[in-house]
């Protein structure tokens, strides 16, 4: 599919696939060029808390909501320091804020943060050709003065080597270990402190969400944050309660290539474990499962996710290009929660070991919150191992 549009009259800003499609548009944001793999989100809130997960790192995110910016931005709604996105496509305009916690405009919190946008883009049409033909390589570009390079954009695209293979925990991991002790957000109060941890918890930061450490902590937990390539025995001379697999971006078992060995070092120390995305990835990987790209990949606050063993339906919020193939379980890893959206594998545990992990994101704020009782579950974990 090449969509071969001439360019409009005050075209400031195009998505340029690596087939040679055009969608022109206006720009925003960041000046420049960014190239990535084109995905689509279907969430209607939260848009900062995706463009900063470092699970999009590598992508470009097109919102098939609309209206994006009408809570403007703020300094807390925040997941990593740095937006791991590498720019979004919208449909209209980004809208004004009206929002009484908003502190700036969405366009200006993305050009401080150097994201590269573009509207007026028919975001229905590009999220059919990514839902029939797979997930593109493609490159946004945004020039105040309408001057583009677009034929060296589609070569950009076309020469970008695409997420299989790619290991992104490195580019987004801590560079070294650190403590959290904040936990969840509320109304009047803003974030809190944990004074009083019963437990401590290290997290393998394969590019960890924030909020995903703000949960730890509420339920009691002081956590410690170290790099990917920490090696298993410096993990356990920390001396953990319980281990967390962080979520990330990027090809498992590229990652897996050195955090495989470790985790599989980690579950025969008998400590309890939980993983979360790409923790819940290569989790699997080291207990002897398979992963593979997705054709689409599953991103939004609306996926519908069963609990195999009591029947429940969760609704869950969801970003990952890759999942594990239900034919590679051996033996002793059971398949505990699945899509109903495709069927895939969305959770497993380890048979007779307190080890778990889901594929989706239980802490995630722009959806549901079904799935915070995992939290609780792994905290149980840790205290009935004690």
């Amino acid at each position: 599919m090449v969509i071969q549009a001439p360019r409009p009259d005050g075209a400031t800003a195009a998505l340029a696939l690596a087939d040679g499609t055009v969608f022109w548009g206006r720009g925003f944001g960041a000046e420049g060029a960014a190239v990535g793999e084109v995905c689509f989100n279907t969430s209607p809130t939260g848009y900062q808390e995706i463009l900063t997960d470092p699970s999009y790192a590598g992508q470009v995110v097109t919102f098939t909501f609309p209206h994006i910016g009408n809570v403007g931005a703020n300094s807390e709604d925040i997941e990593s320091a740095v937006p791991a996105a590498r720019g979004l496509v919208l449909r209209m305009d980004p809208t004004e804020p009206s929002n009484f916690r908003a502190t700036r405009r969405l366009e200006d919190w993305l050009a401080s943060s150097g994201l590269v946008g573009v509207a007026g883009i028919d975001t229905r049409a590009l999220t059919r050709r990514i839902r029939d033909a797979g997930a593109p390589n493609g490159a946004v570009v945004h020039a105040r003065d309408g001057h583009m390079d677009i034929e060296a954009a589609i070569a950009r695209a076309a020469a970008w080597p695409g997420l299989e293979g790619m290991d992104l925990a490195r580019e987004v991991t801590c560079r070294q270990t650190y403590r959290w002790d904040r936990t969840p957000w509320a109304l009047g109060n803003g974030y809190g402190r944990l004074e009083h941890p019963s437990r401590h918890v290290v997290a393998v930061d394969y590019g960890v969400k924030h909020n995903i450490l703000r949960c730890l902590a509420e339920l009691g937990s002081a956590v410690t944050v170290v790099p990917a390539e920490t090696a298993a025995d410096a993990i356990l001379a920390l001396e953990p309660d319980g281990i967390f697999l962080a979520n990330g971006p990027g090809d498992p078992a590229a990652t897996a290539t050195y955090a495989a060995g470790t985790v599989r070092a980690l579950v025969e120390s008998g400590k309890p474990i939980f993983g979360i995305c790409l923790g819940h990835q290569i989790l699997a990987l080291a207990l002897g499962a398979s992963t593979a790209k997705m054709a689409i990949g599953h991103r939004g606050a609306n996926h519908p996710v069963k609990d195999l063993e009591t029947g429940k339906v969760e609704i869950t919020s969801q970003n990952h290009g890759f999942a594990v193939l239900r034919e590679s379980l051996p033996p002793g890893v059971v398949e505990t929660h699945r899509s109903l959206f495709d069927g895939s594998v969305e959770g497993l545990r380890a048979e007779g070991r307190p080890i778990f992990s889901v594929q989706y994101h239980p802490e995630a704020s722009p959806g549901p919150r079904d799935a915070h009782y995992l939290f609780r579950r792994f905290t149980d974990m840790m205290d009935a191992h004690a």
